[in-house]
């Protein structure tokens, strides 16, 4: 993981603890949202497995001997759920999906690239949106399909866009 670019506090020994000082945690658990989309990013990955991640980079640093146990995770994925960035796909809470972007932020950066591409008004494929060669060079390229029509639904409740019958395509406005 040497690309990826780790903020100072991951160097940070208490940065793997919860902090009991309430102005202290809460740029923590800012700081550790961050983190997290961040490199969810860079993994381009929408999904998280809590007890695998409990090992992953992300939240053991091996450089400090530090990780950030299982409560702790759990206190951040509450915060990232409170704002809109991830759901529990079980009631056990054991994997979630992660959006590093909301469905309206995703929704947004879709229809600026229709616009820009001149797609007003014309019909488009799921696939030419995630996978096309026009969308190539965006950060929704290679997005997965439960997020697009998420992205697509939140264009269609702002009358942007009109998703078709099947999910397989959508017009914008």
């Amino acid at each position: 993981m040497a690309d990826f670019d780790w903020p100072w506090q991951y160097k940070f020994p208490p940065f793997f603890t919860i902090q009991p000082n309430l102005e202290t945690r809460k740029k923590q658990i800012e700081a550790w949202c961050t983190l997290i989309l961040d490199y969810q990013k860079y993994l381009k990955s929408y999904s998280l497995d809590v007890k695998e991640a409990q090992n992953s980079p992300l939240f053991y640093n091996k450089s400090i001997s530090r990780r950030l146990h299982e409560d702790g995770i759990y206190t951040i994925l509450g915060e990232l759920q409170k704002k809109g960035h991830i759901e529990w796909k079980d009631k056990g809470r054991k994997e979630c999906l992660i959006m590093w972007r909301t469905p309206e932020e995703w929704g947004k950066l879709i229809y600026n690239w229709a616009d820009s591409k001149g797609l007003l008004n014309t019909v488009c494929t799921m696939y030419e949106i995630s996978n096309g060669d026009d969308s190539a060079d965006t950060d929704f390229h290679g997005i997965e399909s439960w997020l697009l029509l998420r992205a697509l639904k939140s264009l269609q409740l702002e009358g942007k866009c009109e998703v078709m019958a099947g999910n397989e395509g959508v017009k914008f406005f």
